[in-house]
């Protein structure tokens, strides 16, 4: 169960947030009403070689999967964070995942890139 849950999650907010973010730099339409800082990033992106809008794209995948990853521990309660002291707990399915969360997902990232 955690496991396929955190191969769920590294699917669905690494890799589908990743191409989101590829399709939306390289075909957003940038007009007078677009977001300043959609307009910046887009510039950004489209002013790179494809050499470096593949390195962009890795920075942004691995900082996506720290961030979800930096969660994940957060929520099994494996980190701590600044300020807050109450242990939490998660379950799926009401079976208690034992805060094995992050380290599953961990495991799925490195098996997954390698």
């Amino acid at each position: 169960m955690i496991e396929r849950f955190t191969q769920s999650l590294y699917e669905t907010i690494v890799e589908g947030n990743l191409k989101s973010y590829q399709n939306l730099f390289e075909t957003t339409e940038v007009k007078s009403n677009t977001v300043e800082y959609w307009k910046d990033a887009i510039a950004l992106y489209r002013g790179l070689t494809e050499e470096q809008q593949k390195v962009f794209l890795r920075i942004l995948k691995q900082t996506i999967t720290d961030t979800l990853s930096n969660a994940l521990g957060a929520i099994d309660g494996s980190s701590t964070l600044n300020g807050f002291t109450a242990t939490p707990r998660l379950y799926l399915d009401s079976v208690d995942t034992e805060g094995d969360l992050q380290d599953f997902f961990l495991g799925y990232v490195e098996g997954h890139n390698h």
